[in-house]
């Protein structure tokens, strides 16, 4: 059981992204890191992804293995997606190359593989990049899903529409009885607005029947050293200070510096989500057509996930 795996505490989430909708690269990803030892997987609210993740499954014969969809309120980065404006865009082409996601071509946005990251925006010398929100009618959403057979909802709780957010995640908790994880950060709340809205959304849940996902800085984590990682350990911190019966997840720049920053810290996490790095390192492999039909650049690609698994262990 996923409770089981989080109890451990060497739980390792692979984020593959919220807004990544493209089932082809979502399949590599999971077959990848469930061969790896992964046994957690965060995926867009989609039942072609979800199909992906299964097939990803059938390839790396794991049958113990638990899948989390992420929803979000309107205007949330993780529900976000890039939009150019040709009247000011230039064809410089600098946003193709920032995307770690591979979304933009010729400045052209292929909105299936964009998962809101923001990159491109903050190098457009133009300003010619915004974002519309994308966020999915729950209603309409979740329960084919939760009819296919998902084991965790993650709820990205960022933003100041509390009025939004309570509704939303009340109607979660309506709809579903597995385990549930609020994903939210310090960007728009202040240290004690960030507890309150913690303890308000998980106090009406049995103990040790939530997750809380200690946001960082959200899809921050394309460098691996130990300042990227710093956000994610003090977010981590100030949930843990508040003896809460939930799990706790680190994520928002994570790498594979965070269990180890963690541990400095006296962080007693239940372990490390991982999202941007995680599919950075093995982007060239994933990103072959023959990925999963090559034994030998599958079976690379196996090591360099395997290392950073390992070293996300924070009870090592």
């Amino acid at each position: 059981m996923l409770k089981d795996l989080l109890d451990a505490k060497k739980c390792f989430k692979l984020v593959c992204g919220a807004g990544n909708e493209d089932a082809n690269v979502v399949e590599k990803l999971v077959a990848l890191y469930a061969k790896a030892g992964c046994r957690f997987f965060d995926l867009s609210a989609s039942e072609e992804v979800i199909d992906a993740a299964k097939r990803g499954f059938e390839f790396a014969k794991v049958n113990d293995a638990y899948l989390c969809v992420s929803v979000g309120i309107k205007n949330d980065p993780h529900v976000n997606k890039a939009v150019v404006d040709y009247e000011k865009c230039i064809s410089c082409y600098s946003c193709d190359s920032v995307c770690p996601q591979g979304a933009i071509k010729y400045a052209k946005v292929k909105k299936f593989k964009c998962i809101g990251c923001g990159r491109c925006a903050k190098i457009c010398p133009k300003g010619a990049i915004s974002y519309v929100s994308e966020e999915k009618d729950l209603s309409e959403v979740l329960p084919p899903l939760i009819s296919k057979g998902i084991d965790c909802i993650e709820f990205h709780a960022m933003g100041l529409n509390n009025e939004e957010i309570e509704q939303k995640w009340n109607y979660i908790n309506e709809i579903f009885d597995g385990i549930l994880s609020l994903c939210t950060s310090r960007g728009k709340l202040s240290d004690e607005k960030l507890v309150e809205r913690v303890k308000k959304l998980t106090g009406t849940r049995a103990p040790y029947t939530t997750i809380v996902q200690a946001d960082g800085f959200p899809m921050s984590g394309g460098q691996d050293d130990y300042k990227t990682t710093l956000q994610a350990v003090a977010t981590a911190e100030i949930i843990q200070n508040e003896n809460l019966p939930v799990y706790l997840l680190l994520s928002g720049g994570t790498n594979s510096k965070t269990a180890e920053l963690a541990k400095m810290c006296g962080i007693n996490a239940n372990g490390v989500s991982v999202g941007s790095f995680a599919r950075k390192i093995v982007k060239k492999y994933v990103e072959r057509e023959d990925f999963l039909r090559n034994k030998f650049a599958f079976e690379d690609a196996v090591k360099i996930a395997e290392k950073l698994i390992n070293s996300c262990n924070i009870t090592n």
